[in-house]
């Protein structure tokens, strides 16, 4: 579902400064994210953005519940988030939830007071509209070479896998989909002592992750797929965008940089083993990890190593682009469905 909000003096015949706005939140399990967007000829150009690192989901692995702290830290981001859409006038919004408010026992009372106290109103949605919205915002990334892939997001609480083939107009369609309950939040509470993780435990890591998708690869015949050359791989998450823009030596993270480069599966492995090899601090002072992702970064390398262990691709396109995206796209052909007579 979306919401349309009342806007004054929109004309079918306005020209672009005046066109509807449309707004788009993700609140994961680590991070809140908004996009507010106006729509071209293209797609869409973005005109107002948010992000913070809000740790929803943090020890909702091992209590079973949302914490108070986490939620009042939400709920501040959520408040900017809100503000930004009455200032800004957004026509259509659509806010969805994932893996910390599809786990916790009290996301329900948590959603409620989100609308309460911010009028924003918030669906939890399955892993499935989470890898399709995902898809949808990446999927102009696609090697159309490439008649299969194999498309990622490892999230904060939860990691899904597409299995997916380009039909004869090069659209995507998915064949197949695993919702993981491993995310870079939960494995490193679970895995890591003192924000740091062993080399033992980052191989501990990639086990766990190659036995929960053993079944999902063999019921596909994916690693005979990868062996006969058909098969890419397009991965979107704070992960690979980080592992790409340090593989790039940028002194600061630039998405202009990183989004749609290809990254060797030997310099994920070069560049996870450095970052390592680092301690936390050292991983905080890097420019394009620092302090709110250091304890997390190791988690997703180890994560991702499972992946090109399993599916030896060779080479990773990067996204920074997925859920977001995926439900602006969404929302806007849905609208315009709509209004069209």
């Amino acid at each position: 579902m979306h919401n349309r909000k009342k806007r004054k003096g929109h004309t079918r015949g306005a020209k672009s400064a005046t066109m509807p706005l449309y707004a788009a939140l993700d609140l994961g399990t680590n991070n809140c994210r908004m996009l507010i967007a106006r729509r071209t000829k293209q797609g869409f150009r973005v005109v107002d953005s948010f992000s913070r690192i809000t740790r929803l989901g943090e020890d909702v692995a091992q209590s079973g519940r949302l914490s108070d702290d986490a939620m009042e830290r939400t709920l501040k981001a959520l408040l900017v988030c809100s503000k930004k859409i009455q200032n800004r006038n957004v026509s259509f919004v659509r806010s969805v939830a994932t893996e910390a408010c599809r786990r916790a026992e009290n996301a329900l009372d948590f959603l409620t007071r989100v609308q309460s106290e911010t009028g924003l109103q918030l669906e939890a949605i399955n892993p499935e509209e989470e890898a399709s919205l995902a898809l949808t915002g990446c999927a102009s990334l696609l090697n159309l070479k490439k008649p299969k892939g194999l498309v990622f997001d490892i999230g904060g609480g939860s990691t899904e896998i597409m299995w997916i083939e380009l039909d004869r107009m090069g659209d995507p369609q998915v064949v197949d989909i695993i919702s993981l309950p491993i995310g870079v939040v939960t494995v490193s509470e679970e895995y890591a002592h003192n924000n740091e993780v062993s080399e033992e435990s980052y191989q501990a890591i990639q086990e766990m992750v190659l036995a929960e998708i053993e079944e999902f690869s063999e019921r596909n015949n994916i690693v005979n797929e990868v062996a006969n050359g058909v098969v890419q791989m397009l991965g979107t998450s704070g992960t690979v965008t980080t592992l790409g823009a340090i593989h790039l030596n940028l002194p600061r993270y630039l998405r202009s940089k990183v989004d749609g480069m290809n990254l060797p599966f030997d310099e994920i492995h070069r560049v996870s083993h450095n970052l390592l090899e680092m301690n936390e601090d050292e991983r905080a002072a890097h420019p394009c990890i620092g302090a709110n992702r250091a304890d997390l970064v190791i988690a997703g390398c180890a994560i991702l190593e499972a992946l090109c262990k399993l599916w030896p691709v060779g080479e990773l396109t990067i996204a920074d682009r997925g859920i977001r995206e995926g439900i602006l796209l969404k929302l806007m052909r849905t609208t315009e469905q709509e209004l069209t007579p």
